[in-house]
């Protein structure tokens, strides 16, 4: 009797965690059959989860843009040279606050603690990357992100669930601080790498208000800028009506297809990482 109750609870929660599975993939699946159905389609409200009147004249005009290719190279630069510079300076900071004999490591445990609560705010950061002449250059994309405290926190307690005996034996063998860095902690903390560089590409990718307030040239702006730019204000430069102004597609369509190209490289990503996300984020949290 107890084994059937047990069956029986463990049903209903699948059976709830699918319903709600369900319900937050439904505007994903709105978006992508918008992005696949005709102007008449959705201008009558008929597109559910399913194209209607199928149809994909919205990503062959995306696709011929020159802007959208544009956009979409200076999201992936930002991206990968982001992810590069937040690990290494990450890695870097961790390593020696992971050490319990380093001077000084409430302090600067405190200090990092207390950029997660209070920040100098905007106005103060536009006038610092102007100073630096930092403005209209991807630098300003790159380093005032540079380093979180969250991820940072992570990975400094990852690194001491390392054994002390590892490290030990490897100063015997005459390593300094920097092979045993990079030949043992990092290897050994790959779980949390791997997870710490998905959050922040995800940062990276999805970021836009930093490229609107720093960068005014519209070369660099990268794809959400982009993206902000067609369904806010609806400013592209793809031309969606013909010579007669009829609309060859609907720009609900060019939307939704633009708004599918944007979210598609992470959810390509994500799947090479999953497997040490869980593994990643519970021993970087539950390490002291």
């Amino acid at each position: 009797m107890r084994i059937r109750t047990l069956r029986i609870g463990s049903l209903a929660k699948y059976a709830v965690l699918t319903v709600f599975g369900l319900i937050t993939l439904f505007p994903f699946l709105h978006v992508l059959a918008q992005s696949f159905s005709s102007q008449n389609a959705i201008v009558s409200n008929r597109v559910t989860i399913f194209p209607v009147d199928f149809q994909w004249l919205s990503y062959r005009m995306l696709l011929g843009d020159e802007f959208f290719y544009r956009a979409f190279s200076i999201s992936v630069l930002r991206t990968a040279a982001g992810v590069m510079i937040n690990m290494a300076l990450t890695c870097l900071m961790a390593y020696p606050l992971s050490k319990r004999t380093l001077k000084g490591k409430a302090l600067i445990m405190n200090m990092v603690v207390f950029t997660m609560l209070f920040q100098g705010g905007l106005i103060p950061s536009f006038l610092l990357l102007k100073e630096l002449q930092l403005l209209d250059t991807l630098w300003a994309l790159l380093l005032p992100s540079a380093i979180s405290a969250f991820n940072l926190i992570l990975l400094k307690n990852f690194f001491q669930s390392v054994p002390d005996s590892m490290e030990e034996s490897a100063m015997i063998d005459g390593a300094g601080h920097g092979a045993i860095l990079w030949k043992i902690f990092v290897p050994l903390s790959l779980p949390a790498i791997a997870t710490l560089s998905l959050f922040y590409a995800v940062m990276h990718w999805n970021s836009y208000f930093d490229a609107v307030m720093y960068i005014s040239n519209t070369e660099l702006n990268p794809l959400q800028v982009y993206l902000r730019n067609m369904i806010v204000l609806n400013d592209s430069n793809i031309e969606v009506t013909n010579n007669t102004g009829l609309y060859l597609i609907s720009p609900e369509s060019l939307k939704a297809a633009t708004i599918i190209a944007s979210v598609l490289p992470m959810i390509v990503l994500y799947p090479f990482i999953q497997r040490y996300f869980a593994k990643g984020v519970m021993l970087g949290a539950l390490k002291g």
